[in-house]
This record gives structure tokens, C-alpha cells and sequence, in this order.
């Protein structure tokens, strides 16, 4: 029943993230976009009012003329709508999930004792600290080095060496598929965390100065467009981090750090393409089309360096039958099926026996796992998530006899 209101809060909360998710984003690629193609206005009136530039849209069947007024409009309007709880909520259901999905479950998720033994406790804690370290160093950068001379390179390149090492460390320390999570959870914090901690204050003390007669101080528009462009650049490597637990391919490669790492760029090249297209056909800046292909050139790269060798077709034991089937099973000494069976008492039972069966699914008799077969190949000999970051311990070895066994027609017997 534990499994079963577990499985119940990740979906609901997958949901509410996602949902949440698409809002905030939405928002910031849309106003991203408005910025870039905003025109100096053409009305005096516009202009007398303060207004630095305008756009006219037109969708759904009507016509949208947005203005943008740079430091503050002549008076606030009576309505104001604040773009803060898209982030927040996508921040709470994020972490909500994450707790659920990996920190309530530690030990089977989050840890992969090859690479760090420790207990539950203490890699919750460390990962935990992955946020906030980061939010730390990434802010103090911004501080130091945002309102300089280059300074939006020089935070680039610092922040991209930040992530790099953070990508490395979390790669290292913890199980692939919550490595890729943590790393990207970690980047929606700083997002979430720029909202709540520049954008959104920025922004009242504006209105604040405005309600109170006084001269509106431009640096807090600054700042905040600042910290906005940073969200608008994570976006992609986030949503990419946060896709790849359902694609073991990457998170389990050896060097699943560098794959991490090279995808993220990628996205991120990728984004300035699109942040930058708008103007270039205002004739603001150059043709962005090298960063996009960059990016592709980067994923193009990374899918040809992760593609997997040739391998020899093998039938599926499930349509292999008469004389066939017996050749294959010939092929495999009648011991096998027990040597098979041992491993999978040894690796397996404990979560897909008659005490437990995880996804509804039992290993723990010749026919089920006769039935199974195709499943536990796939799950323990091609892709290697099972067992779960490898908890009970199973063997190279015992992986390639499972594989032969397979590969022979699954034989349950002489």
C-alpha cells in the first residue's frame, strides 16, 4: 500500500509541476520575446508618456499593443498583475516530488554504493546542500562581477564553471539518475530563488518609490532584467536534466558528467538563438543562426560518441518455438536456468518475489520469469537500472549469464 499512495503523490505532483512548470516558463520565453522586438514608439503621446517601446500583435482574433515603460508609467494603474507564483509553485511541486521520488526513498534512489557508501541521511543532507551552495556562489558572482565592465561574459563563463563543477561532483557522489535530477533541481532553485530574492523585491520597491512620490531608482529594473535573462538561459539544461531519468543511456554512461554537461550547453546555446533572432530582424545584432548550430553540432556530437556497438540480433525467446526452441535451448547446458535462478534469488527476489513485486511484476518461479524474460534482459543486461543503482550488489558477471540465458531462448529447464 506504501508503493501503491507513493506511486499515487509522484504522479499528482508530476502534474502540478508540470502544469506549473509550463506557466512559468511560458511567461518568461513570452516577455523574453516581447523585449527583444519591442520598436521605439511612434506616437508623441507614447513618447511623452515615458514609453521606451512598443509592439503590435495580433492573436486569437485581436489585435495586443503592449508598451513598455522603462524605469515607471506616470501612474499605476488600479489592476497590476505580478508574475511570481508560476515560479514559486513550480519551485514547491518541483521540490515536492523530488522528496518523494528520491529523498523519502535514499537509499534505493538517491545512493549507488559503488561510487559513495553512505548513509541515507548524510547523502539527503549533501544534496540538499547542492541548493543552497549553489545559490550562494551563484549570487555572490552576480554581486561581484554583474555590474562590471563585461560583466554579463565574465558571470557567463564563472557560472558556466560553476555548473560544470557541480555536474561533476553530483556525478560522482551520487546514483546517475539522481545526479542528472539534483544537478537540474539544483539550476531551478537559482531560477526560483532570482524571483523571490531580486525580481520580485526589485520590483516593490519600485512601485513603493512610485506610491511614495520619490525618483524610482533605475537599478532595480536592472537587476532584475538581469537575474531574468539568467532564468530565460536555464531554462532548456533544466528542462533537459529533468527528462533524462526516463532515458538511462545517458545518466548511465561512464562519463555521464561530460554528457550532462555538453547537453546543457547545448541547450543553452540554443536559447540564445532564440532570444536573439528577434533582434537581429530589428537589425539590432548580428545573425544568432552559429549559436543554434553550435548547439545541434554539440547534440549531434554527443548522440554519435553515445551510440551503442553492434551487437549480433538475438531472437526473443517469446517467438522462438519448435525446432527452433530446441536448438536454442540445446545451445544452453540444462545447469543454466538454475545458475540464472540463483542470481535472480540472490539480486531480485527481495523486490519482485512473493513478499513484494514492485511494478506488479514476479521473477521468483521458472514461468514468471520465462514470461518475463524479454523485461529482465532489457532492465538488467542492456540498460542496467536493475537492480535500482545496483542495491543488491549484482555482478558484470552475472549480468552476461543472464544475457546468454536470454539470448538462448530463456530454457527453464532440461
Amino acid at each position: 500500500m506504501e508503493s501503491y499512495f507513493l506511486d499515487w503523490a509522484n504522479l499528482l505532483l508530476r502534474w502540478v509541476h508540470v502544469i506549473t512548470a509550463i506557466a512559468w516558463i511560458g511567461s518568461s520565453f513570452y516577455f523574453v520575446f516581447l523585449d527583444s522586438s519591442l520598436t521605439p514608439p511612434e506616437d508623441e503621446d507614447l513618447k511623452k508618456q515615458g514609453v521606451s517601446g512598443e509592439l503590435w500583435a495580433v492573436h486569437g482574433g485581436g489585435f495586443y499593443h503592449p508598451v513598455k515603460f522603462a524605469v515607471s508609467p506616470p501612474q499605476l494603474p488600479k489592476h497590476l498583475h505580478w508574475f511570481f507564483w508560476e515560479s514559486y509553485s513550480t519551485w514547491i511541486s518541483g521540490f515536492a516530488l523530488f522528496t518523494v521520488s528520491y529523498l523519502y526513498s535514499a537509499s534505493t534512489y538517491l545512493i549507488d554504493k559503488s561510487k559513495m557508501d553512505w548513509a541515507p541521511a548524510t547523502a539527503i543532507v549533501v544534496a540538499l546542500a547542492f541548493f543552497v551552495v549553489f545559490w550562494l556562489l551563484y549570487d555572490a558572482i552576480c554581486r561581484i562581477f554583474g555590474q562590471r565592465k563585461n560583466g554579463d561574459a565574465i558571470v557567463g563563463a564563472l557560472v558556466f564553471v560553476l555548473v560544470c563543477i557541480a555536474s561533476w561532483l553530483a556525478c560522482h557522489w551520487f546514483a546517475g539518475r539522481a545526479a542528472f535530477l539534483l544537478v537540474g533541481a539544483m539550476i531551478a532553485t537559482a531560477m526560483s530563488a532570482n524571483v523571490f530574492f531580486w525580481i520580485i523585491p526589485g520590483q516593490r520597491t519600485v512601485i513603493s518609490q512610485i506610491k511614495a512620490g520619490q525618483p524610482v531608482d533605475p537599478i532595480h529594473g536592472k537587476r532584475g532584467k538581469q537575474r531574468s535573462v539568467h532564468n530565460t538561459y536555464f531554462t532548456l539544461p533544466v528542462i533537459f536534466a529533468m527528462l533524462s531519468n526516463h532515458y538511462s543511456f545517458t545518466w548511465s554512461h561512464p562519463q555521464n558528467w561530460l554528457v550532462l554537461i555538453l547537453m546543457m550547453f547545448a541547450g543553452a546555446a540554443i536559447r540564445q538563438f532564440f532570444v536573439m533572432r528577434h533582434g537581429y530582424k530589428l537589425g539590432r545584432n548580428g545573425n544568432p543562426l552559429p549559436y543554434a548550430l553550435v548547439g545541434v553540432a554539440v547534440i549531434v556530437g554527443t548522440i554519435v560518441w553515445l551510440r551503442p556497438a553492434s551487437v549480433a540480433a538475438v531472437s526473443s525467446p517469446a517467438i522462438v518455438s519448435g525446432a527452433a526452441g530446441a536448438n536454442a535451448a540445446s545451445a544452453v547446458p540444462p545447469s543454466d536456468f538454475k545458475s540464472v535462478q540463483t542470481v535472480l534469488e540472490q539480486r531480485c527476489y527481495m523486490c519482485h518475489g512473493a513478499q513484494v513485486q514492485m511494478k506488479n511484476l514476479r521473477v521468483d518461479s521458472p514461468e514468471a520469469a520465462k514470461q518475463h524474460a524479454q523485461a529482465i534482459y532489457q532492465q538488467v543486461v542492456v540498460t542496467k537500472l536493475m537492480p535500482m543503482n545496483n542495491s543488491t550488489g549484482i555482478t558484470d558477471a552475472e549480468r552476461a549469464l543472464i544475457g546468454r540465458w536470454f539470448e538462448a531462448g530463456a530454457p527453464t529447464g532440461p
